[in-house]
Formats: structure tokens, C-alpha cells, sequence
């Protein structure tokens, strides 16, 4: 391993940050949201956005210490009242929405290829995304299941799609 110096390696990390944005839409459990974030800052994320519209809004600065591993200060985040304010931002921006959900229309997450300016929304750990914002997605995707339970952990999801996105960098 190098030995840096911690601005040295400071500068080496921002260095390899890549464009891809996390949205994570109304996230109850703040602490869910802390895990999310420790993977972000791993897979080269740099960016949090947080959609506030049925959930109460937590400062990401504040929450998770424990769960994130400090990630939140290393990261940038921007909070929105809708999904609407987010996605508008985004798609001035040149993003590309990809919204995670159990559709008939979604396609698979490992056959994606990602663009570089792409935004991987998540839900709510209970009720997923809102339908607005997966109406306003431009694309659909799903990680396929083989067992009874069709569902992942929130940072779980957030991580498997994450690696897809740098795999197909």
C-alpha cells in the first residue's frame, strides 16, 4: 500500500469519484439511509440525494456515525420536498434516471448499461418508490430473486446496484 499523506490520499480519492448520484426517496429509518451512504463513499459516489415527502427529514450530516462509518462527511447531499423538484434537477443536469422496482417492465440490473451520468433512485423500505417517481424514471430495473422473498435490504439493493454502475463504467 502507499504511503500518503492524508491530504495526499484525500486528493487520490476525489480524484476517482465518478458522476453517479444516489436518490434515496423517503427513507424512515435514518440509519438505513448511514449504510447506504458507507457504500457510496466505497463504490466512488459523491453524491446523496434525499426526497422528503412523506417521511420526517433527518439531517445526513448528523445521523449514522456508527452505520456509515463517518461516509456522510465525505459526502455531498441536497434534499428535496418531491420527487418532482429532484428529478426536474436531475434531468437539467443530464442525468439518467434509473428507478429500482418490481415491475413487468423493468429490465435486469446486470443487463443495464449504465451511462455516466446516472442516478439510481431507491424507496422506502416498506412502500418502495412513490408512483410519481417511477413514472418520471427513465428507466425501470430490478435485481432478480430466487427465493420466496422478493425484496433486499435497503443497503443491500443500494450496494449491488452501485457495483453494477462501476462495472459497466
Amino acid at each position: 500500500m502507499e504511503n500518503l499523506t492524508r491530504q495526499e490520499k484525500i486528493n487520490k480519492m476525489m480524484a476517482a469519484r465518478h458522476q453517479g448520484i444516489v436518490v434515496l426517496e423517503d427513507i424512515h429509518d435514518p440509519h438505513n439511509a448511514a449504510a447506504v451512504w458507507r457504500s457510496a463513499d466505497a463504490f466512488g459516489f459523491g453524491k446523496i440525494y434525499l426526497i422528503f415527502e412523506q417521511e420526517a427529514k433527518f439531517n445526513p450530516k448528523k445521523v449514522g456515525k456508527e452505520t456509515s462509518g463517518s461516509a456522510n462527511k465525505w459526502l455531498d447531499f441536497e434534499i428535496f420536498s418531491s420527487a418532482e423538484e429532484c428529478f426536474q434537477k436531475l434531468k437539467e443536469q443530464g442525468y439518467k434516471i434509473y428507478a429500482t422496482v418490481l415491475d413487468r417492465e423493468a429490465k435486469i440490473l446486470n443487463e443495464i448499461k449504465f451511462e455516466n451520468k446516472t442516478a439510481i433512485v431507491l424507496g422506502n423500505e416498506h412502500r418502495g418508490l412513490s408512483e410519481e417517481a417511477i413514472k418520471m424514471a427513465d428507466e425501470k430495473i430490478y435485481i432478480p430473486m430466487l427465493g420466496m422473498v422478493q425484496s433486499l435490504n435497503l443497503s443491500v439493493t443500494a450496494g449491488i446496484c452501485m457495483w453494477e454502475y462501476t462495472q459497466s463504467l
